[in-house]
């Protein structure tokens, strides 16, 4: 029997915060796998900010999507057909597979999922792309030393949630910036943060100003504009700045605001740095590898934000990210429709 096959295709380049006419949700048979290639059955959906640049029309680190394809989005599913003589069916991979019930791949960019190791969802989170983007982005390009003051913004997010963590084994103080009560008590009580900024009480400036009297030796950036300022006033000398998202900045309809307060940089002699995750592919082994030790022995925690529910359920999901309400790494977990 023909697999009827879900997908969200992209129908539109949203202006500020998506709406649900910017997507076409239809249903076609699932694909053969050719020579060479596995039909993969997806069971959970990543769900990510970087999405959302992932739709607009501009240059960027990789090619939009185009309008009428199906939205990309990184998942993890059953292979339940094959004609690849690495891949059997019955075996769980991760990939960029798109938003969709069933997709085809040739390998390329997969990864196999050992849930004897740790659950499924858990390689979409703490041993994920989000968890490999803290790793790398806090060791290489921040450099944290033992002592030195860690900040984190969008510190409960499955980026921020992951790298403050890290920069807590490695001796730092740490400190969150997050939305609202409950997910600082979350990063602190749970997580092992030192201490939490909740920009939503206002009057960022001071807290900062509280939370680090010795100023910021690394500061991890993952929603950029007015937090960004702030916490610029706050560099110590040398310090780093890894600019890894700008979640404040991505529905804006007027032009990305940059840093007002870059010169801090010149005055400090501190740096900022951009990086991509995809960069440091030749070694996700060794970073995989060091968060499941982590995870083992209990230093590091990976919170899957976990959403049931069928596949047309995507856009309501993914805007979650944009309003704040996701704890952790946000998966879409897929029931099948029927057909």
């Amino acid at each position: 029997m023909t697999n009827l096959n879900a997908q969200w295709r992209l129908a539109a380049r949203p202006v500020g915060l998506p709406n649900l006419s910017d997507w076409e949700y239809v249903e076609v048979a699932a694909a053969e796998p050719a020579d060479g290639e596995f039909l993969v059955k997806l069971e959970y959906l990543s769900l990510d900010p970087a999405m959302r640049g992932w739709m607009n029309e501009v240059r960027s680190y990789v090619p939009p999507v185009g309008i009428g394809e199906v939205m990309r989005a990184g998942g993890l599913g059953r292979i339940v057909q094959s004609r690849h003589p690495d891949y059997g069916v019955g075996e769980q991979v991760s990939g960029m597979f798109g938003v969709q019930q069933y997709a085809t791949s040739d390998g390329t960019g997969v990864n196999r999922v050992d849930t004897t190791l740790a659950a499924a969802p858990v390689y979409l989170g703490g041993l994920g792309m989000t968890a490999l983007t803290a790793y790398f982005g806090l060791l290489d390009i921040g450099r944290p030393e033992p002592g030195q003051t860690v900040v984190v913004s969008g510190a409960a997010g499955a980026v921020g949630s992951i790298a403050g963590q890290i920069a807590r084994i490695k001796g730092c103080r740490v400190v969150g910036i997050a939305g609202g009560r409950e997910k600082c008590e979350w990063i602190t009580d749970e997580l092992g943060f030192d201490a939490a900024i909740d920009y939503k009480r206002g009057d960022l400036r001071a807290q900062l100003r509280e939370q680090t009297p010795d100023g910021v030796d690394v500061y991890f950036d993952n929603v950029g504009g007015e937090i960004l300022d702030e916490v610029l006033r706050r560099i110590a000398r040398g310090a780093r700045v890894v600019i890894c998202g700008a979640i404040s900045q991505y529905n804006a309809e007027q032009p990305t605001r940059g840093p007002a307060n870059y010169m801090q940089l010149l005055v400090m002699r501190a740096s900022m740095t951009g990086f991509l995750v995809f960069d440091f592919a030749p070694r996700y082994g060794e970073g995989i590898a060091q968060l499941a030790e982590w995870l083992s022995s209990g230093k590091l925690k990976s919170r899957e934000d976990i959403v049931t529910g069928r596949l047309e359920k995507f856009p309501e999901v993914f805007l979650r990210l944009f309003r704040g309400e996701n704890t952790g790494k946000l998966v879409l977990e897929l029931i099948e429709n029927e057909g």
